[in-house]
């Protein structure tokens, strides 16, 4: 099957915000319009021009079943414009850029927007099973009295909330949570609380010194928030601005109170955001006389047992070296997703030590990344990580550093909740 070139033309992300702040009333498809309408109009691409739209997301929310179809079609794209919505847990907005990569490269489609979105304050609360059995007995009941007897089954405990968001955080095969697999890995791997907070320090006074540089300038897109959309908002929520280690080291564990050494301060926080990427085919480029930042060259996608999924982009950045006939030092820039400060202590530490790299079943230890080429704008500690988004704003965030420091070739590669990890390397075309 014939094949061509993959260019990221252009990325581009909302600011990212925590919980409960200022993204909260913006639902998932309105945080992808701006970024949509910003590519095309940057590029002078018109709407029937697109291929498609590709969304990461996790949240799928009930009236936004296909959150990507709803998002192209509110940002003004044809109805004839094909649009679908992928979920890989962390890694849904990668996956949908590998999916736009693979169309790409098959000529099957020319212009495609991918990435993801996710606003995390929307998960719902549920109802328990028992409320929702007598809502359907009262409803089924076809006369008042039957309906006041059902009523009468009524209990207070069954108003007890599910917390969809707990849920979705936990595995239900090894029954943890996201935070208790980085314990696993912190007490297997021997990582220090101390060395936790070092990182998540470094992550937060990197992010501090990106955002009021004007660092992240080029990539976001302003958006409209408040319950009138009548605010415009330009920048990051969530990175500490009196952040120290020692202020660091008084939080009290999260996931395991007694013993643990992960805590909120060490850990990506639960954040509201967007990213999406503008990829094109060589003809594409041409065609509309295009400037790329980036070829995107390859990507990856490995599992692991689901309690180590902290552990995955080990074997991802393992097989898409390996793939490249790449070594360590070819790649000039590096973002590792920052669920959780001991998650990524621990992948450093196994493409180093070379027992650990056969414990994961790679052949042999890369090396050393020096921080330097690591996460150099900060990362998930500081920038939060929305899930569907991360995946994809990590190669929005890649891209930008790259061209701004005119290296050659960047990877970005996370952790994934159910026990896998992704990778996805680009050559900058601004060397």
């Amino acid at each position: 099957m014939p094949n061509q070139d993959v260019f990221l033309v252009e990325g581009k992300r909302t600011p990212q915000v925590k919980s409960g702040f200022d993204l909260k009333d913006v639902s998932a498809p309105f945080m992808g319009v701006p970024l949509l309408r910003c590519l095309l109009d940057l590029n002078n691409i018109d709407e029937m021009s697109v291929d498609e739209v590709i969304l990461g997301n996790t949240e799928a929310p009930p009236q936004y079943a296909n959150v990507a179809r709803v998002m192209a079609l509110m940002a003004g794209l044809d109805s004839s414009v094909s649009a679908y919505t992928v979920h890989r847990n962390c890694a849904s907005g990668m996956e949908a850029i590998s999916q736009a990569f693979l169309k790409i490269k098959g000529m099957r489609s020319h212009i495609i927007l991918a990435g993801g979105v996710e606003n995390m304050s929307q998960m719902p609360l549920i109802y328990s099973k028992e409320m929702s059995e007598l809502f359907i007995r009262v409803n089924k009941s076809k006369g008042l009295s039957e309906k006041i007897k059902a009523l009468t089954q009524f209990r207070p405990p069954h108003l007890s909330p599910i917390i969809a968001l707990e849920q979705g955080l936990t595995d239900p095969l090894c029954h943890l949570n996201m935070g208790q697999t980085a314990e696993l890995l912190a007490r297997e791997h021997n990582i220090s609380r101390e060395e936790q907070d070092t990182f998540a320090n470094r992550s937060h006074s990197l992010a501090l010194k990106a955002s009021e540089g004007g660092v992240f300038v080029d990539e976001i897109v302003p958006i409209l928030v408040g319950q009138k959309r009548d605010r415009l908002l330009r920048t990051d929520i969530g990175p500490r601005r009196n952040s120290t280690v020692d202020s660091l080291l008084k939080l009290k564990p999260h996931f395991e109170k007694k013993s643990g050494t992960v805590t909120v301060g060490n850990s990506c926080s639960v954040t509201d955001g967007g990213s999406l990427c503008l990829l094109a085919s060589s003809d594409a480029v041409k065609k509309f006389k295009l400037d790329p930042m980036a070829r995107v060259v390859d990507f990856s996608f490995t599992g692991l047992s689901p309690e180590r999924m902290g552990m995955g982009p080990l074997s991802a950045i393992d097989q898409i070296l390996n793939r490249n006939e790449l070594k360590l030092d070819d790649i000039d820039l590096f973002e590792i997703n920052e669920a959780f400060a001991a998650q990524v202590l621990c992948v450093l530490k196994g493409l180093e030590d070379e027992k650990l790299a056969k414990e994961y079943g790679l052949k042999k230890a890369w090396g050393k990344i020096p921080y330097e080429k690591l996460n150099v704008n900060g990362g998930g500690i500081a920038l939060g990580h929305p899930v569907g988004s991360s995946g994809s704003r990590i190669v929005v965030t890649l891209s930008h550093e790259l061209k701004r420091r005119k290296g050659r070739y960047g990877l970005a590669s996370l952790c994934i909740g159910g026990g896998q990890g992704g990778a996805l390397l680009i050559e900058n075309l601004h060397s």
